[in-house]
């Protein structure tokens, strides 16, 4: 692929230190950089590549002095077999009509969010955000992005997802849903979906964000096997990269 821009050409910055919040007892720091409205495809799949991740025109990656449990995790579409738990997912939530829809914030959506950060995450950096704040998460540096809606037969929202498609594959940025519908395993499901979807379109990749190990709020993407995470060599299979340490 060309890049009408040289990357050398890029301004980074350095955040200052804060506790992380995945590892207890650990600082996190971030390197980042702003993507401009013309740059902006070319720099999520270049830095994507290179373990960044986009967050609105913002691209960044971990850059923690002491600790590099942070790992960029991708899901090789091909090797992907559901385990019996995730079929049974796939077929709890069969009935439910997935909704491409361009990256436009709604006040439909927002209202989902806000019921599901209430439920779930009432304490976390999301808290507290209005409509103009949810606009902007969806909405600025959004380039080749949906907002995937899935609903139920009566036509109610019950999750959706932010996605980016890469040449290379699908990478879902955040991801929320109906709380009360625990049972359901939607936050699941949504993931598993996209693995459909990126078989579909003949995209070999789910980028995932990060993996931390060592920490119990990441440990859900292990579920998915199997797992790759990038490594200074590249990309490698998780379990390949447990068995040399």
């Amino acid at each position: 692929m060309t890049y009408p821009f040289a990357p050398k050409q890029l301004t980074f910055f350095l955040t200052t230190p804060t506790p992380c919040p995945y590892l207890d007892g650990e600082m996190e720091r971030k390197i980042f950089t702003c993507a401009s409205e013309d740059q902006s495809a070319y720099l999520n799949n270049f830095l994507t590549h290179a373990g960044f991740r986009r967050s609105q025109s913002i691209l960044y990656r971990p850059a923690c002095e002491l600790c590099s449990a942070c790992k960029s995790a991708r899901i090789p579409v091909a090797d992907f077999k559901p385990s019996r738990s995730q079929r049974k997912i796939l077929n709890r939530n069969s009935h439910l009509l997935r909704l491409p829809k361009p990256a436009d914030a709604t006040p439909e959506q927002f209202a989902l969010l806000t019921h599901y950060l209430n439920h779930r995450h009432p304490d976390g950096d999301m808290a507290g955000m209005d409509f103009f704040d949810f606009a902007s998460m969806v909405e600025d540096g959004a380039v080749h992005t949906e907002l995937v809606e899935y609903r139920n037969k009566t036509g109610a929202l019950i999750a959706a997802a932010l996605v980016d498609r890469l040449v290379d594959g699908l990478s879902l940025l955040y991801s929320f849903f109906e709380p009360t519908l625990g049972q359901d395993s939607l936050g699941a499901f949504v993931i598993l979906d996209h693995i459909a979807r990126a078989k579909i379109k003949g995209l070999p990749y789910v980028y995932m964000g990060y993996w931390v190990q060592g920490s119990p709020k990441m440990d859900y993407k292990t579920r998915y096997k199997p797992l790759e995470i990038l490594e200074p060599t590249g990309w490698l299979r998780l379990a390949d990269t447990q068995d040399t340490h």
